[in-house]
């Protein structure tokens, strides 16, 4: 069927006018009953965040996001153009997507009073229907609601009072639509004021001329919940019209960070074009490998010596499995290799790709970001050795190193030169194979290898020491007691002084 392309059109096929709010009810109750997804890539939600936004547009309120940084909150606010209609009629040329039927602007009521029936119809698509803003200290009433336009007025022979001067800002802009303001409480509180009023009572004065705009919008936020003293708040009249608060939160387990990660990083090397897609070797990526980059994330929420206020993004293990794969894809190019496979080495290579996303509290600047980053790596191979080693006897491994010999390996080996270098270590490749850990080739083969020995390192049961890309896992020093610990003998035959 044609779509309507003037007034007396489209009141001839029966439309009616419909809120905003009213039509995402609409659209998000046939999904519900029809069972299909509902904001697509989000992962880790499903039991939280999701039925509480579900919730919140059944009861057609407006509503926040509270979060820590890199918690979807922006992308769920931009799923919900999945809500909206796919098109609706506006009057042609308004500004704010003027309903046909109930025209706000006067430019869609002079246009209709001279038109009649006649008048232009535009179609506008869900996605032209949704407008952000970030929130800084600088935005202005004129940025979100508008200004008198001088020029406007020069041209037309308007006065600087009449309503067709104004150039509209990005809320009336949203008309019809849904208006989403991230970090909240960066806006200044005179624009939240002003924010607040064009919402509740449907007016505001532009350079003193009072404007009756009654808009009809969905208005959702996005906030950390750390700015509410850190950089300013949400005043309390606009909090009050807020009707729904919603937190969300880091995947709760390693599987969905590995899902989230996985969706998000660029793994999708020499796809671009056919003489890439010649040079770049191919990638096979170990899922220890994987859990691991994750692991690193989940150790940091819990490391006290980062600030847990700002929060450890998704973004980080994102980051550092795209440093990973291109430390591997590099060895795999050096060495005319026709795979890339990353190794526990390529983790250590990819400490550049944490550092900037740490912020340290007084302990962790004494340290220092590279070594907490390293360490932090250190710790997330102990987890996953943990898993994968257990009940397995890796005493002939230990014998090895308590006998003062040394493992030497370069992050840029092959894998044949690392298989050698593991091969004298007694004992550590059956030890790999017997783990849980899935040994389909010489590359998985070598990471069981790499976990076996960090996790000695991170039980301090070897050393490990790195060099100019080259790894070195020796002897581990022996803790000297301490002093509540040294008995009599000792301080009396000498030993300890």
């Amino acid at each position: 069927m044609l779509r309507p392309n003037t007034l007396g059109e489209l009141k001839a096929m029966g439309y009616h006018t419909r809120s905003v709010k009213d039509e995402i009810r609409h659209n998000l109750m046939a999904k519900l009953k029809s069972g299909e997804a509902l904001f697509p890539g989000v992962v880790g939600y499903d039991d939280s965040v999701i039925p509480q936004i579900i919730n919140a547009l059944l009861a057609k309120h407006n509503f926040i996001l509270l979060g820590l940084r890199g918690q979807a909150k922006s992308r769920i606010l931009r799923a919900l153009t999945d809500l909206l209609d796919f098109e609706i009629p506006a009057i042609a040329g308004s500004e704010i997507n003027d309903d046909p039927l109930a025209p706000l602007s006067a430019y869609g009521k002079h246009l209709i009073h001279e038109k009649g029936d006649a008048t232009p119809i535009a179609w506008v698509p869900r996605d032209a229907r949704y407008v952000e803003k970030l929130a800084t200290p600088d935005v202005t009433i004129a940025d979100i609601i508008g200004d008198v336009d001088p020029i406007k007025a020069a041209r037309g022979g308007h006065l600087l009072s009449d309503e067709l001067t104004i150039h509209y800002g990005l809320l009336p802009r949203a008309n019809r639509g849904i208006f989403a303001i991230n970090e909240l409480p960066d806006l200044a509180a005179k624009i939240q004021v002003g924010l607040f009023n064009i919402l509740q009572e449907g007016d505001v004065q532009i350079k003193g001329y009072p404007v009756r705009l009654p808009l009809d919008v969905l208005l959702v936020f996005s906030a950390n919940p750390e700015d509410y003293t850190a950089r300013g708040k949400i005043i309390t009249p606009l909090k009050d019209r807020i009707g729904a608060e919603i937190r969300t939160h880091y995947p709760a387990q390693v599987a969905q960070g590995v899902a989230i990660t996985a969706q998000e990083a660029w793994t999708a090397r020499g796809n671009n074009n056919g003489e890439e897609n010649a040079l770049a070797p191919r990638l096979e990526i170990p899922p220890s490998i994987r859990e691991v980059v994750e692991q690193i994330a989940f150790q940091a929420r819990e490391d006290k010596r980062l600030d847990q206020r700002s929060g450890i993004s998704q973004r980080l293990p994102i980051s550092v499995l795209e440093a990973v794969i291109s430390n591997a894809e590099r060895r795999a190019l050096l060495n005319n290799e026709e795979i890339a496979s990353p190794r526990i080495a390529d983790i250590y290579a990819a400490t550049t790709a944490i550092t900037g996303k740490i912020e340290l509290e007084y302990e962790g600047e004494q340290v220092g970001a590279e070594r907490i980053a390293q360490d932090l790596i250190r710790r997330a191979c102990g987890e996953i050795y943990t898993e994968r080693y257990l009940a397995i006897d890796l005493r002939q491994v230990l014998d090895h190193f308590n006998q003062g010999k040394t493992v030497k390996l370069s992050e840029m080996a092959t894998n044949a030169e690392a298989i050698a270098q593991f091969n004298k270590v007694k004992g550590l490749m059956n030890a790999a194979r017997a783990s849980k850990i899935e040994v389909e080739s010489d590359s998985h083969l070598i990471v069981a290898c790499e976990l076996a020995l960090e996790g000695l390192y991170a039980q301090k049961k070897v050393a490990r020491s790195a060099e100019s890309g080259q790894a070195s896992y020796t002897q581990a020093e022996k803790e000297r007691p301490s002093r509540r610990d040294r008995t009599f003998d000792d301080w009396g035959s000498g030993r300890l002084n």
